[in-house]
């Protein structure tokens, strides 16, 4: 099977790609290096354009001819997003809409879609399912959401079948330290925290500590990147048999605290770095954690990374490897 993987030079896609390869698969990446990098891509070839570029786009699908899509290419930072909203909606929506209908144009009807758990904005129960309504709070969250909702629309006047997968707080490495996180503004909590026990920051900011949860901080669904992959995997091969189009949660059931996971990133890294209590940042639900019980019931997903430990030292390893190398993240 060949299988164009957009955003493939970055965190997620690039782990994507790796697995991919290891399976056999034959792969095209497609990727601006905005935030991805080269080194990132372990197998496949690499072009490196814009999925702006509605017309290169269309001719590398007339010659490729590929069998499915996975999508990955977009802006992921939410409150440069609130900042930034033109930007989020040009990349996230509009450039996923040229892939979209020349997936269409081109007879290509599996698509996976890389969305997320911000669709939900502040959802009423801690625990939300599929079927949770999507109230999205901010512009990263409703340009994911918006592609979602273009899939579903044009599934129903086309050929094309797709799997949307919702992340929730994806984390962890490759377990040997090939590709990891490379960003230079980290804002994933781990990585901050990893980096802070590095020595890279003076300090790391916790923001909000009057939440109505045990310890008053934020409670949220981590999940490692391989267990994700996994998912994508599976979703891949789902359709890949004729089934339909779905939407699924991805994550494990249960949080932790911002606490919890400083307190554990301590422990994983002995280093003992400043932390900071500042005020809540605005639009954070207290508590955000996946119901999984459709992926795992329909696609057979059984996660094997379950533990904040692993995750954490998968991380560590790879930005120690990340910083001693003097490579610095960009």
């Amino acid at each position: 099977m060949k299988v164009l993987v957009t955003g493939g030079a970055g965190y997620i896609g690039s782990h994507m790609v790796r697995t991919l390869g290891e399976k056999g698969y034959d792969i095209v990446v497609y990727d601006n290096l905005s935030t991805g990098h080269k080194d990132s891509v372990l197998y496949g070839k690499l072009v490196i354009a814009d999925l702006a570029d509605a017309d290169r786009l269309d001719r590398l699908f007339r010659t490729e001819n590929f069998d499915a899509v996975i999508h990955f290419a977009a802006h992921i930072v939410v409150d440069e997003s609130v900042r930034e909203p033109i930007k989020y909606y040009r990349n996230n929506f509009v450039n996923a809409l040229n892939l979209i209908e020349i997936c269409v144009k081109n007879n290509v009807n599996k698509f996976i879609f890389s969305s997320t758990a911000a669709v939900y904005g502040i959802p009423e129960k801690v625990t939300v399912t599929e079927d949770t309504p999507a109230r999205p709070i901010n512009p990263y969250g409703a340009s994911k959401f918006m592609v979602e909702q273009v899939l579903k629309d044009i599934s129903l006047s086309s050929d094309l079948r797709y799997v949307a997968l919702r992340y929730f707080n994806v984390a962890g490495a490759d377990p040997l330290s090939r590709i990891g996180q490379k960003y230079r503004e980290a804002t994933h909590l781990i990585t901050v925290s990893l980096r802070a026990a590095l020595g890279k920051r003076e300090h790391l900011d916790i923001f909000g500590t009057d939440y109505d949860t045990p310890d008053g901080t934020c409670i949220r669904d981590y999940i490692h990147v391989d267990d994700l992959i996994d998912a994508h995997i599976l979703a891949l091969d789902y359709l890949s048999e004729g089934n339909g189009s779905r939407v699924f949660n991805c994550g494990y059931g249960h949080g932790y605290s911002v606490r919890e996971v400083v307190d554990k990133v301590k422990k994983v890294t002995g280093v003992d770095f400043k932390v900071r209590e500042t005020g809540r940042r605005e639009g954070d639900p207290p508590s955000l954690i996946a119901d999984s019980s459709r992926i795992k019931k329909e696609l057979g997903w059984k996660p094997s990374h379950d533990d904040l430990e692993y995750i954490i030292k998968t991380a560590w390893e790879w930005e120690k490897k990340l910083h001693q190398a003097g490579k610095p993240a960009s």
